[in-house]
């Protein structure tokens, strides 16, 4: 397989070779079962994911969405510690792999060693397939453990830690376990969960319990003082557009050759950065000569601002400006 290729690209191929013999008709059964029970209250100690069949369903339901929203968190801290790069990284509750391909691509040049944690032997079995079917060295390198995810959970000190669409798996005890063990080990941590009401609580809920550990917030946050929304008004959310393989489309059902996935994030850090003045938390609204921007700004504050063509450059911007992207652009002075 070609390394060359883009990562998402790269995913996709190694996804469709690996689950080939598959008959879509089972990987839909699974996916339905999957979708009703996987994120819900199974215990730490009992996978749901039971065996290759369920990984493999799950793993081409799930991988590319989980894929692009790290790969849209990461691409934020990057641009917060644009010097920084991680020389080793912890993937907790990792699965098949999906946050370890989106670093991977994130620090190409240079990637960490990589290790994956996860309970269910088969995810991890299953991860190890697509990874050494990826062509990516990192990837190759990375190694795989068995491990439960719990209050139990300890790690070796590390560069950055990936927790990716677990927290809602754990209790409220091993949560705040686990969260408290990643701030310990990590100089960054980067924790995303579904872009749902819940899943923003959790988020908002660890974003907490880092600042306490001593970390600041790099993204998506200007800030690290308290998040200004009022709880049960609203939540903080972002959508990653993921392109649908034949494969995914089988597998989820559909026609449209992609979808947008909703996620909540935080990726808080122990070393320098810089995160962006403003963050765009709602899809800019375009209309005749303006557009409209929901913003939030340092310090703790929510506010639209109107940006129309007697702004210039900046109204160039803000045309281009996307749901989730730092405020003002790079490009918005005109220098």
């Amino acid at each position: 397989m070609n390394a060359t290729l883009p990562t998402a690209e790269v995913l996709r191929s190694a996804l469709a070779a690996q689950l080939a013999d598959l008959p879509p008709t089972q990987a839909a059964q699974a996916v339905e079962r999957l979708i009703a029970n996987y994120r819900g209250t199974t215990p730490t100690d009992a996978p749901v994911l039971r065996d290759r069949s369920d990984v493999a369903a799950y793993a081409a339901y799930r991988m590319p969405a989980t894929f692009e929203a790290v790969r849209s968190a990461l691409a934020a801290l990057r641009a917060a510690a644009p010097e920084w790069a991680p020389a080793t990284h912890t993937d907790i509750g990792g699965g098949t792999g999906a946050a370890s391909w989106a670093v991977a691509e994130a620090w190409e040049e240079d990637a960490p060693r990589t290790t994956v944690l996860d309970w269910a032997e088969p995810a991890l079995a299953l991860g190890r397939e697509l990874a050494a079917a990826s062509g990516v060295p990192a990837l190759r390198a990375a190694q795989w453990q068995r491990s439960r995810i719990s209050a139990a959970l300890r790690i070796e000190s590390t560069d950055l830690v990936t927790v990716s669409y677990v927290l809602k798996e754990l209790t409220a005890k091993d949560r705040a376990a686990v969260v408290t063990e990643a701030a310990r080990a990590a100089q960054a941590v980067v924790i995303v969960e579904p872009g749902t009401p819940d899943g923003y609580a959790r988020v908002i809920e660890a974003r907490d319990r880092l600042i306490e550990a001593g970390l600041t917030v790099a993204a998506p946050c200007p800030h690290s003082a308290a998040c200004p929304i009022e709880p049960g008004s609203d939540w903080c959310h972002f959508a990653a557009r993921v392109s649908r393989s034949s494969l995914h489309r089988q597998v989820k059902g559909g026609s449209l050759p992609y979808e947008d996935e909703k996620f909540s994030y935080v990726a808080a850090v122990r070393f320098p950065a810089t995160p962006a003045p403003a963050r765009v938390t709602r899809k800019p609204q375009i209309r005749k000569g303006l557009v409209l921007l929901d913003l939030c700004t340092k310090p703790q504050e929510l506010r639209r601002e109107t940006v129309t063509k007697r702004h210039g450059p900046l109204y160039k911007a803000a045309r281009d400006t996307e749901w989730g992207d730092a405020w003002p652009r790079d490009d918005a002075s005109g220098g």
